[in-house]
């Protein structure tokens, strides 16, 4: 029997269940809702688009098919978290993370931190072209500080997102970057040159509220609170400037243009390499051993594997100095692959494909035309837990139309990457969202309401094609 085109309402039905449950959870469950209830609630929405897929006479083995290319698509951004959660944790054990914390804690204060902090990640990530190598590396020693001048962790990772996504989205190193012209059919160096007309806008928007937040927040830490921290670390760690070797060499590395899982692996290694040379007190207290060898090979391989906590006198900083390795990632790796389960259900079931085809029929002007190119970006982030399909799929399937209405390819990647590439943090279950959340231990829903810079820009970009400011128009030769 041949397969039958699904109906929108077809489409729609497991998108609804799926909200349904997914708000559900947030009621219920709050915080928590992402270790277990929203997994539980992809693997229910898929099901449900699978039930939808036989009754239009779609075979099992597409739909495997469709949820095994969906894993798999999502195996280098799990190997990827699993490496970062190794890194956190030799890089807290080896005193780099209490390092940046000690040292940053006498340089900011409370009313320029997240503004600092906005700044140094977007410049990080423009030097390196990793949102996720940023996050995980200066975001997590930001955290720290921010905490420890008690500054809601929700907005600290607002601002450490906020600039991480600037500099991933504007630097030539960046994967997403160099995809989304080549999905319209422009080069990178127009695209960049037409981005810079709704980026660099946003982004001064999002120093000026993080400007205003710090000048005019109530969070503070006495003199002798940020004392008491700087001598715990102190008398927990060899704090030394030696230290920041390592993430400086990580930087170079991906600077480069190592690719990230190999730059990631030397940087947990590296780390372990220095906890062993500048934390053997730290290393034989752990073990409970005075056999410096091996307490450090099994200390340090416990640390890349399950984590490590390393206890003071102050709760506060305790939270800080504890970090659950690799094993500590598996939550997140559960709820991508849940993620990816429906994804893969709903492009294989061409459920997808029936809902964008009614988008398009809806966009009339070429402010309409943006904004749905924008809408459907958030709606691939959303559905397909994935920014490269945002991008590709919605890359592909507006790029005729553009070109059929006179439109230069830049304006198409410009939209791709001001609501493909940014959105996709927003989301707790896409990738983005689900690492950086599970890397910075805070929640998306926590950190989401203070990320200005990935909520600005979408608006951004369709208030241009409204208002037709910078829409370029193709030139016959």
């Amino acid at each position: 029997m041949s397969e039958k085109k699904p109906t929108l309402v077809d489409a729609l039905i497991p998108i609804s269940v799926l909200i349904t449950l997914l708000a559900l959870n947030v009621y219920f469950f709050g915080d928590n809702s992402s270790y277990g209830p929203n997994q539980m609630a992809l693997i229910l929405a898929a099901a449900l688009g699978g039930g939808v897929a036989v009754k239009n006479k779609i075979s099992w083995e597409t739909l495997l098919n469709g949820i095994v290319s969906g894993i798999g698509s999502a195996m280098p951004a799990i190997l990827i978290l699993l490496l970062i959660g190794a890194l956190a944790s030799t890089w807290l054990l080896s005193g780099i993370v209490p390092t940046m914390i000690y040292y940053g804690l006498k340089i900011l204060n409370p009313s320029i931190f997240l503004v600092a902090a906005c700044a140094v990640c977007a410049i990080v990530s423009l030097a390196t072209g990793s949102s996720w190598s940023t996050v995980a590396t200066i975001g997590i020693a930001l955290i720290g500080i921010g905490e420890t001048l008690n500054i809601p962790s929700g907005i600290v990772a607002g601002a450490i997102i906020s600039g991480a996504y600037f500099g991933d989205k504007m630097s030539p190193l960046s994967d997403t970057t160099n995809l989304a012209p080549a999905m319209a059919g422009t080069d990178l160096v127009t695209h960049i040159r037409y981005m810079m007309f709704t980026t660099i806008p946003t982004i001064i928007i999002t120093l000026i509220i993080f400007g205003i937040m710090g000048f005019f927040g109530n969070s503070h830490a006495e003199a002798a609170e940020i004392e008491e921290i700087l001598v715990l670390l102190e008398n927990r760690f060899t704090i030394t400037p030696l230290l920041f070797i390592v993430p400086a060499l990580v930087v170079i590395l991906i600077v480069l243009r190592m690719p990230a899982l190999p730059a990631l692996l030397i940087g947990a290694l590296l780390g372990g390499i220095f906890a062993f040379i500048f934390q053997q007190h730290l290393i034989m207290e752990l073990a409970k051993s005075e056999n410096i060898y091996a307490s450090g090979y099994t200390i340090i391989t416990n640390t890349m594997a399950t984590g490590v906590t390393i206890s003071t006198d102050n709760v506060a900083l305790n939270k800080l100095l504890s970090h659950g390795g690799m094993n500590g990632m598996l939550n997140t790796v559960w709820l991508i692959i849940c993620a990816m389960i429906f994804g893969g259900v709903m492009e294989a079931a061409g459920l997808l494909q029936r809902i964008t085809q009614s988008l398009v029929s809806l966009a009339h002007s070429t402010g309409s035309l943006i904004a749905t190119t924008a809408g459907t970006c958030v709606f691939f982030n959303t559905t397909t837990s994935d920014q490269y399909l945002a991008i590709v799929v919605t890359g592909r399937m507006f790029s005729e139309t553009y070109k059929e209405r006179g439109l230069a390819p830049e304006n198409l990647s410009r939209t791709l990457e001001d609501s493909g590439t940014v959105t996709s943090v927003l989301v707790p279950w896409n990738t983005c969202g689900a690492t950086q959340a599970g890397v910075l231990g805070v929640a998306t829903l926590t950190y989401l309401p203070y990320c200005f810079f990935n909520i600005i820009s979408p608006f951004m970009t369709i208030l241009y094609g409204y208002l037709g400011i910078k829409i370029a128009k193709i030139t016959s030769n």
